[in-house]
């Protein structure tokens, strides 16, 4: 991987490098959350442009493109315009969190696209998404979308976002380094519906740094060490993502088998033409309830499955992705979900079709067109 000079503007990008927007979340007249001595918009804005200085010093090959490199208010769509527009190939918006009545709270997380399975999550993309509030047009610019209303969320419900398994593997690389290289308390890595998430058209992800309502969090989060040691965990995962995706871009191909038998030349004809089969009924699609995630293999008594028996595993993006339940009853699985969200909150569901993972939007409408 060429890693080793960051432009920064709001135009398009002609170039084939490779494109990460980061995007300071808030500024402006917007403050974000604001703490004892700090506000959220000056936190955020200190380590993206750090994590931008990061890529410049090590990454020629890529280009880095801010929303905002100073105290200015951008609204919401705009940022998620800045990155379709370069046609970026991942966005990094980073935040820091808050939470009214308990100051004990601590760690940071990060964030992808997606339904809220808990109150807790919910509240995290309201006060995220609130920022439209701050623009006068808000109510057309987002069809009526009221981000104090959890009727507003019911969009995110079946929302599928095709970037989804990048985002999320993004979301654990960074959750890892905080956790290993930044000795962060790890949050996880969660789901919610941020409508800055929701407008781009490549994999993002939403970072929280920590809470700036915990006063020992808001002295770190403003602290020289902390602040270049958060940007330096975020820049240390963009790094492997980087360098995974260019493994599958320009790794070796699988050799194609070939069309000529041996001992024969290629202009020869084959003895026989095979048999015409036909094609095999379309199965339905099987339903499953996903978990947990994991980038190492667990046992089946792990105490992170809480208690759950028959769970099932596969493969995506380098990750171990664990399921309960399966199902060609989407109503059946959705019963199964609401249970198991009981212990585990942010449990979805996702769709097989002959063993492979294939849209879940596409799959719950043939299920629901077979009901008819």
């Amino acid at each position: 991987m060429i890693c080793l000079s960051v432009h920064t503007g709001f135009a398009s990008i002609s170039s084939k490098k490779f494109v990460v927007v980061i995007d300071a979340g808030h500024g402006g007249h917007d403050p974000g959350a604001i703490g004892k001595f700090s506000k959220e918009k000056n936190i955020n804005l200190s380590v993206a442009l750090r994590l931008g200085g990061l890529i410049q010093e090590q990454c020629p090959d890529t280009r880095v493109i801010y929303t905002r490199n100073k105290d200015v208010f951008i609204p919401l769509a705009r940022r998620a315009e800045i990155a379709n527009e370069a046609k970026a190939d991942l966005f990094i918006s980073i935040h820091t969190n808050s939470i009214g009545g308990n100051k004990n709270v601590q760690g940071a997380s990060t964030w992808t696209l997606g339904l809220a399975k808990s109150e807790a999550n919910l509240e995290v993309a309201k006060r995220e998404n609130a920022v439209i509030l701050y623009e006068d047009d808000y109510k057309t610019r987002y069809a009526g979308f009221n981000p104090n209303s959890a009727e507003s969320y019911i969009i995110f419900e079946f929302m599928q976002d095709k970037y989804m398994s990048q985002s999320v593997h993004l979301a654990s690389l960074v959750q890892k380094e905080f956790r290993q290289t930044g000795k962060r308390i790890d949050r996880g890595v969660h789901q919610a519906g941020f409508l800055v998430l929701k407008a781009s058209a490549m994999p993002s992800i939403l970072v929280e740094l920590g809470f700036i309502s915990n006063p020992t969090e808001e002295r770190y989060l403003n602290s020289e060490s902390g602040r270049k040691t958060l940007a330096n965990s975020i820049f240390r995962a963009f790094l492997t993502y980087k360098e995974e995706q260019e493994l599958r871009l320009n790794g070796n191909k699988p050799e194609q088998p070939s069309a000529v038998t041996p001992g024969q030349s290629s202009t020869a004809k084959p003895a026989n033409k095979p048999a015409k089969t036909r094609p095999a009924a379309k199965q339905p699609p099987v339903f499953k309830v996903q978990i947990l995630t994991s980038s190492k293999a667990l046992s089946t008594n792990d105490k992170r499955f809480k208690g759950l028996k028959g769970i099932e595993s596969y493969r995506e993006d380098g990750l171990y992705k664990y399921t309960y339940g399966a199902s060609t009853d989407y109503n059946e699985i959705l019963r199964i979900r609401k249970n198991v969200a009981r212990k585990m909150k942010d449990a979805f569901i996702i769709a097989f079709r002959n063993g492979k993972k294939i849209d879940t939007t596409a799959a719950i409408r043939e299920f629901k067109e077979n009901k008819k």
